[in-house]
């Protein structure tokens, strides 16, 4: 246990962000200004459409619901700060902002890595037990499996942040970073982090490897159900309700993997940043543009809705 006077050697950190040239943050103001309402609005229709259409009201559409409203959290927790110190000459936040920043942003990371297993289970019964569809995956269990994954986030996250923010921070407190990032904040301890390095890999590597062990299972299983189908049109129709998913789940663990799931030699706060960048405000922007262009029932609920705004 660290001293509390420790802790308060550092009252605030720095975030040090993209560039330091106004033109620069200006310019990247305007793009990531249009990439967070992208998102907020993209995945606020993904869920508006949800709950307006009671035809998408089944296990798969509530799971993306959910997804979406992970997404929107997950940018809301680092962009806005962000674009506010883009044209801001001060970029400081607080150490207990700090402490919430990273804490809620890896609950919300954690989160959504247990959701898209929960999401591959859906297609894996619907495609291995369509007989069965509604008695396995039953809306107590979907609630179940959703309260689950929020636990499962909220209380590794936990781990990870007190780990962290319990260290000593008693000289530099420039983060070069443009959220309070785990590592990026770990590097300006005053004392050697080597243990506590080891425990973050080794948690991060449970929390990710696992989660992808069970979706590439459940492929397998989906894969081999698959090639047993006769029709051809059926075979194709039944793969390419799963490419939607597969293609969420690359965009978010590739990077994911690659940052968290290194030993901290290999350590590159610039391109660290672009690769956060993308798993947290793209995957956000992407995930409603996948979902609604192969998804006949999303532009069918959109249609909808439109026509219906047009007639009043």
């Amino acid at each position: 246990m660290i001293p509390e006077q420790n802790q308060s050697w550092v009252s605030e950190f720095i975030l040090l962000g993209f560039s330091s040239d106004p033109t620069t943050n200006s310019i990247l103001f305007t793009v990531f200004l249009l990439i967070y309402l992208s998102s907020v609005m993209g995945n606020g229709l993904i869920i508006m459409l949800i709950c307006m259409d009671t035809q998408l009201h089944t296990p798969m559409y509530f799971f993306l619901c959910i997804l979406a409203m992970l997404d929107l959290c997950y940018v809301t927790t680092t962009m806005p700060q962000m674009l506010v110190h883009l044209l801001a000459k001060s970029q400081t936040i607080s150490f207990a902002g700090c402490w919430l920043q990273m804490y809620v942003f890896g609950a919300l990371g954690v989160t959504e890595c247990t959701l898209f297993v929960v999401m591959a289970y859906d297609p894996y019964v619907a495609i291995c037990y369509p007989l069965h569809y509604t008695i396995i995956l039953n809306w107590g269990l979907c609630r179940q499996l959703a309260a689950g994954s929020c636990v499962c986030g909220f209380l590794s996250a936990l781990l990870h942040t007190f780990f962290t923010m319990s260290l000593p921070y008693c000289g530099p407190n420039k983060v070069n970073h443009y959220f309070c990032e785990g590592p990026s904040v770990r590097s300006l301890a005053c004392m050697d982090t080597h243990l506590i390095e080891m425990i973050d890999l080794v948690l991060s590597a449970f929390l990710i490897v696992i989660p992808i062990c069970l979706i590439v299972a459940s492929y397998i299983h989906i894969a081999m159900a698959i090639l047993k189908i006769k029709s051809i049109q059926a075979r194709c129709k039944a793969f390419s309700t799963c490419a939607s998913h597969l293609t969420v789940v690359t965009f978010f663990y590739g990077p994911a993997s690659y940052m968290y799931m290194r030993p901290n030699s290999s350590y590159s706060p610039e391109r660290d940043k672009q690769m956060a960048l993308f798993y947290n405000a793209f995957t956000a922007l992407l995930n409603p543009v996948v979902y609604s262009l192969r998804n006949k029932d999303i532009k069918r609920a959109f249609l909808k809705v439109m026509c219906h705004g047009r007639v009043h």
